[in-house]
């Protein structure tokens, strides 16, 4: 993982009642700060991507209450707080060649964005004037 990425959680849930709070319920328990989330469903079953401080250690809570999990380097950006801020990043995003997948985002004006090579994506907005946040900075936020 390179410093300025952020471990992104992946937890697969059966599409049923209770199972986000289950979830969110083992991290609390285990002391682990949510630092922002998505949802995303089917009629079956549902992904809950997650930001977390420490994200070893709610992977590992998480298996070991029987959840799925998948770890995914993502890249995280604090926006420009200003009207348009989002716009404007995604556009020098986009301009710097970085195809996005998704986006969602996180306390603040942080917003994740899963790409399918993030060193490569690191490395085309090294010279932007786009702010990076690693994971270090998740933790301490």
């Amino acid at each position: 993982m390179n410093e300025m990425s952020v471990k992104q959680l992946s937890v697969f849930i059966e599409n049923k009642s209770g199972r986000v709070s289950e979830v969110t319920g083992i991290l609390g328990d285990g002391g682990i700060n949510i630092r922002g989330f998505s949802v995303s469903d089917t009629a079956e079953f549902g992904i809950l991507r997650l930001i977390v401080d420490r994200p070893e250690d709610a992977a590992s809570a998480l298996r070991a209450a029987g959840f799925t999990v998948r770890e995914d380097d993502v890249i995280c950006i604090d926006l420009p707080d200003v009207p348009g801020g989002l716009a404007g990043v995604l556009q020098l995003v986009s301009a710097a060649g970085v195809n996005i997948e998704y986006v969602y985002s996180l306390i603040a004006t942080y917003v994740v964005v899963n790409v399918a090579d993030v060193e490569r994506a690191l490395h085309l907005l090294a010279d932007k004037p786009v702010r990076l946040v690693g994971q270090a900075e998740i933790a301490s936020a």
